[in-house]
C-alpha cells in the first residue's frame, strides 16, 4: 500500500514537472525560432559568451545547499531560512564581482560592447538568490504543481517582450531583457504561491551541517559547469561568434526535447529516492525503472530528430542556420544516453554519498578536459565529436559505484536499454529513406513523423517490449481513474 502511494505521488509530480517543462520549453523554443529568424547568429553568440560566466557564478549561489535541504531528513524552518539569507549575501557579492570585472571580460573577447550587456544580464544572479530556496522547498515537499504556473507565467511574458524588442531593432538586448523578465516573473509567482517564507532566524551551526554535505555537490557542480562552458569559451575565443551560435543552436533542438523529460525525472527522482534512502533494493528498482523507461522514450525522439535534421532546420530556421545540422546530430547521440547519468547520480546522492559524487566528477572532468584540449585545435566539429566520446566514458564512470552499492552495473544497464535503442535506430533508418524521394521539406516531414511513430510503436507492440507494456499499463490505469 505504501509503495503504491509513493509510486502514485512520484508519477503525479513527474506529470506536473513534465507539463511545466514542456510548456516552458515549448514557448521558449518557439520564441527562439522566431528570434533566430529576426536576429543574426552573432547576437546569439554574444549571449552565449556571457552566459558562460553567469552559469558558473550561479553554482556558487546555490552552493549545493539546495540539494542538502532536499536530502536532509529533518530540515526545518531554521535550515531553510539560514540557507535563504546565506544565498542572498552570496548573490550580491558575486554580482558586484561580475559588475567590476565586466570590462576585463569584454577585453578578453576584444569587444567593449560586451561590458553593459554583462552588467545588465548579471542581474539574474540576484534573482536566482531569491528563488533557489523556494525551489528547494517545492522539490522537498513534492509540490511540483507550483512550478507549472510560475515557470509558464515568466516564459510567456518574456516571450512577448523579447519579440517586441527584437522587432524594434533591439538586437542582443532582446535576448537580455527576455532572460531577466523570465527569471523575475518566475520568482515573483513562486514567492506568492509557495506557503514557506523566510523568517528572521539564522544558525551558523545549521549552515555548517548542510555545507558538510553540500560543499561536495558544489565542487562537483562547479567542475561540471566550468567544463560544460569551457567549450563555449574556447569556441568564442579561438573561433567566431557565428561558430559558437551554430554549435549552441545544434545543441538546442535535441536539448529542448530531452530537457523536458530528463529534467522532470531529475527533479522528482532525488526527493523520492531520498525518502527511501535506507532501502537499497527499492532505490535499485527505481533506478532501473528510470533508466529503462526514460531511454525508451528518449531514443526514438533523438534518432528521429537526427535523421530528419536537415529538412527541419531549413524549414524552421532557414538556410542560414544549416551549418548547425552536424552539431545537432552529434548532440542527439549524446543526449540519448542521459537517463544513465541522471538515474545513477541521483541514486548516489539519495544515499548521502556526496563524497563519492565529487570523486566521480573529478574523474569525469579529467577525462573531459584531456579530450577537449586534444580536439580544440582541429575545429568546432571535432570538439563536438570529442564531447560524444566523453559522454560514453562518463556513462561508465557514473554507473561504476552502483555496481557495488546497488548491484546494478553498467553492462546490466546497457542490456536494459538496448532493445529500445536498437528499435529507435531501425525506425531512424526507415524514415531517413524519405529524404531521398525529392519532396519538399514540409511534405518530407509530414511523411517522416507519423511513419516514425507507427514503426516504433508498432514494432514495440509486436515485440512486446517491457518498457512499452509498462507505459501502456500506466496509460490504461490513468484512463480508468
Amino acid at each position: 500500500m505504501e509503495d503504491n502511494k509513493v509510486k502514485n505521488s512520484a508519477l503525479s509530480n513527474l506529470a506536473w514537472r513534465f507539463a511545466e517543462r514542456c510548456g516552458a520549453q515549448g514557448v521558449a523554443f518557439i520564441v527562439s525560432i522566431v528570434l533566430a529568424r529576426i536576429l543574426s547568429p552573432d547576437a546569439y553568440g554574444t549571449i552565449a559568451l556571457i552566459t558562460v560566466f553567469t552559469n558558473i557564478l550561479n553554482v556558487f549561489i546555490d552552493s549545493g545547499l539546495g540539494n542538502a535541504l532536499i536530502q536532509k531528513k529533518s530540515a526545518d524552518d531554521l535550515d531553510f531560512s539560514t540557507v535563504f539569507f546565506f544565498n542572498i549575501l552570496m548573490c550580491c557579492v558575486l554580482y558586484m564581482g561580475l559588475f567590476l570585472t565586466a570590462p576585463v571580460i569584454a577585453q578578453f573577447y576584444n569587444d567593449d560592447s560586451l561590458t553593459p550587456v554583462i552588467r545588465v544580464l548579471g542581474i539574474t544572479l540576484i534573482i536566482s538568490g531569491v528563488k533557489n530556496v523556494q525551489q528547494a522547498y517545492v522539490s522537498r515537499t513534492l509540490q511540483f504543481k507550483k512550478f507549472f504556473f510560475a515557470t509558464l507565467g515568466g516564459t510567456i511574458g518574456a516571450a512577448i517582450l523579447g519579440i517586441v524588442v527584437a522587432l524594434n531593432g533591439g538586437g542582443v538586448w532582446a535576448l537580455v531583457v527576455q532572460q531577466i523578465f523570465n527569471a523575475a516573473v518566475d520568482t515573483i509567482i513562486l514567492w506568492f504561491t509557495v506557503s514557506w517564507k523566510p523568517r528572521l532566524i539564522f544558525s551558523l551551526e545549521r549552515l555548517r551541517g548542510l555545507f558538510s554535505y553540500g560543499w561536495k555537490l558544489l565542487v562537483s557542480s562547479l567542475l561540471d559547469t566550468i567544463y560544460n562552458n569551457l567549450e563555449q569559451l574556447i569556441i568564442g575565443k579561438v573561433y567566431s561568434n557565428a561558430d559558437l551560435a551554430y554549435y549552441n543552436r545544434g545543441r538546442q533542438f535535441p536539448n529542448f526535447m530531452i530537457a523536458n523529460i530528463n529534467n522532470s525525472i531529475d527533479s522528482v527522482l532525488l526527493p523520492v529516492m531520498s525518502r527511501a534512502q535506507d532501502d537499497k533494493s527499492h532505490i535499485k528498482a527505481m533506478t532501473r525503472r528510470s533508466i529503462k523507461t526514460s531511454t525508451y522514450v528518449m531514443a526514438p525522439m533523438m534518432m528521429g530528430l537526427a535523421f530528419c535534421a536537415e529538412p527541419i532546420i531549413r524549414l524552421v530556421l532557414t538556410d542560414k542556420w544549416l551549418p548547425c545540422v552536424p552539431f545537432l546530430r552529434i548532440f542527439c547521440c549524446t543526449f540519448m544516453f542521459y537517463p544513465i547519468h541522471t538515474a545513477n547520480l541521483n541514486a548516489i546522492k539519495a544515499m548521502g554519498r556526496s563524497d563519492l559524487f565529487l570523486k566521480l566528477e573529478i574523474e569525469k572532468k579529467i577525462v573531459g578536459i584531456i579530450l577537449l584540449f586534444s580536439t580544440m585545435w582541429f575545429g568546432v566539429l571535432v570538439m563536438a565529436y570529442g564531447l560524444l566520446i566523453n559522454s560514453v566514458m562518463c556513462q561508465i564512470i557514473n554507473s561504476w559505484p552502483n555496481r557495488k552499492l546497488l548491484n546494478y552495473g553498467y553492462w546490466e544497464q546497457l542490456k536494459d536499454i538496448m532493445p529500445g535503442i536498437l528499435l529507435a535506430l531501425t525506425m531512424g533508418l526507415c524514415v531517413n529513406g524519405v529524404n531521398y524521394l525529392g519532396f519538399s521539406d514540409f511534405v518530407t516531414l509530414v511523411i517522416q513523423i507519423p511513419l516514425g511513430v507507427v514503426i516504433f510503436v508498432g514494432l514495440s507492440a509486436v515485440l512486446k517490449l517491457e518498457s512499452f507494456e509498462y507505459l501502456k499499463d500506466i496509460v490504461m490505469s490513468s484512463r480508468k481513474k
